[in-house]
């Protein structure tokens, strides 16, 4: 069963699964991986991952030569069905959640049934999004189901803030036009001679002219029901 939530900006997938039990045959076995494998790949990278599974299996106490999938925080001797939940990890760049933090065996044991405690429920999350995971341990004398008990997983999102757009201002367009009208003609000249200093000859710098005359055009366009 997988779900899809949708939290701020960030989007997970929650996937739960079942394995075939110890005692199926292997063909039974590899036709469930197969086929997670494919609901796995079906998830885009830049989306969230959360596995929630029995898995059937120990994926050991140590974690030599894995290190990459899981934590040194296991229990009990890795078994055939523990040593496919590692495979699945590998190529699919998913770690173990609950091998990786150091709980007192109670907060370990997700199977417990008479004298017989295991460690056969799990939850993965991507290899990348570790640094979400902030804590994940069993809820002793807490059981969902017969003799399984609840498995939870903290996860911490790192919500990117959507930057806002700055919208670029831009300068209003000199209508140079209205200066076909003969009173905008004199008006316009005669402010344009006052800012260049008031003298009847214009200035031979062209650059200190132009700038005056710009600067005299978006003071007019200021102006209501003049330029």
């Amino acid at each position: 069963m997988t779900v899809k939530l949708k939290v701020k900006r960030v989007k997970i997938n929650v996937i739960s699964a079942y394995a075939s039990q110890g005692g199926c045959e292997m063909e039974e076995k590899e036709e469930f991986w197969s086929e997670l494998d494919e609901v796995v790949e079906g998830v885009p990278r830049n989306e969230r991952l959360v596995i929630g599974a029995d898995f059937n299996g120990h994926v050991d106490e140590g974690n030599r030569g894995d290190e990459e999938v899981m934590g040194r925080c296991g229990l009990r001797e890795r078994n055939v069905e523990g040593q496919m939940v590692v495979d699945f990890a590998k190529r699919m760049e998913i770690a173990v959640m609950n091998t990786y933090f150091k709980r007192k065996e109670d907060h370990r044991v997700t199977y417990k049934s008479g004298g017989s405690c295991t460690q056969g429920d799990y939850i993965l999350c991507r290899r990348c999004n570790l640094k979400e995971i902030g804590d994940c341990k069993v809820l002793a004398g807490d059981s969902v189901a017969r003799q399984h008990r609840m498995v939870v997983c903290r996860m911490v999102l790192e919500v990117k803030k959507k930057k806002r757009r700055v919208k670029k201002k831009t300068e209003r367009r000199i209508r140079w036009w209205k200066l076909k009208v003969e009173d905008y003609i004199v008006r316009f000249g005669e402010e344009v001679r006052q800012g260049l200093g008031g003298g009847e000859e214009m200035l031979d710098d062209w650059a200190t002219t132009a700038e005056m005359i710009n600067k005299t055009g978006k003071h007019k366009e200021k102006e209501v029901g003049k330029i």
